[in-house]
C-alpha cells in the first residue's frame, strides 16, 4: 500500500529553524492555501453526480426489486457507476469505509487517517453530512489532489446497513459478501466516504 504523507508542497525552505514542523500524519491539519479550490470545486461537482447516480439507482431497486435485490444490484451494478464516471472525468472515483462491506473497497493509509479524523469531529458535535477533506498528497512520488467527503447514513440505506437486518437480506449479505463489515450503523452514521483523486 503507498506510503501517503499529508500536507505536501510545505516548502520547508521558507520556514525558520525555530518554526516547528507541522504533523504530517494528521489530515485534519492539511494546508488550505494548497488545496487548489478549483479542484476542490470539480471534484466536489463529481462527488455530488457520483452520489446522485447511486442513490437514484438504489432507490429504483428499492421500489422495484426489493432490499435483497438490492443487495445484489450494489454488488453487480454500483462499481460500474464508478468505474463510468473515473473513466469519463479523469479522475479515480470511488467509496470506502472503516467497515467496507466488500474487502476489496478497504481504505488506504491515507482514507484511514482522514476517517478516523471525521469521527473525532462526529464524537465532538459535528454533522457527518458537513465533513470534507480536500489537500494535495504525495503518493508514490507523484502529486496527487485527493478529496473526500463523508457519507451520512440515510433512512434507505438501513434496510441493508443497519442494526436489524431481515433474515432473508442478511443471508443475501452473507453470500455476496462474506467478509461483510458494513452493519449496525444508525440514521446519520458517517457509513464511509467517496474518495477522488486526481494526479497533477
Amino acid at each position: 500500500m503507498a506510503a501517503v504523507a499529508a500536507g505536501v508542497l510545505v516548502l520547508s525552505s521558507n520556514r525558520q529553524p525555530d518554526q516547528p514542523r507541522p504533523d504530517l500524519a494528521r489530515p485534519d491539519l492539511a494546508r488550505p492555501d494548497l488545496a487548489r479550490p478549483d479542484l476542490a470545486r470539480e471534484a466536489a461537482g463529481l462527488t455530488k453526480a457520483y452520489g446522485a447516480g447511486l442513490l437514484g439507482a438504489l432507490k429504483g431497486a428499492m421500489e422495484g426489486i426489493g432490499p435483497v435485490g438490492a443487495v445484489g444490484f450494489c454488488h453487480d451494478e454500483a462499481p460500474g457507476i464508478a468505474t463510468d464516471l473515473s473513466q469519463r472525468s479523469g479522475w479515480t472515483v470511488r467509496r470506502t469505509s472503516l467497515k467496507p462491506r466488500n474487502p476489496a473497497a478497504a481504505p488506504d493509509d491515507y482514507e484511514r487517517k482522514v476517517m478516523e479524523a471525521f469521527n473525532a469531529k462526529i464524537a465532538a458535535g459535528a454533522k457527518a453530512a458537513s465533513l470534507k477533506q480536500a489537500e494535495i498528497v504525495e503518493q508514490d512520488g507523484k502529486r496527487v489532489f485527493r478529496f473526500i467527503q463523508a457519507i451520512p447514513t440515510a433512512e434507505l440505506c438501513l434496510a441493508c446497513h443497519g442494526s436489524e437486518l431481515k433474515p432473508e437480506v442478511a443471508a443475501k449479505i452473507k453470500d455476496l459478501y462474506p467478509a461483510d463489515q458494513a452493519t449496525g450503523f444508525k440514521a446519520g452514521d458517517m457509513r464511509g466516504v467517496f474518495t477522488l483523486s486526481k494526479t497533477l
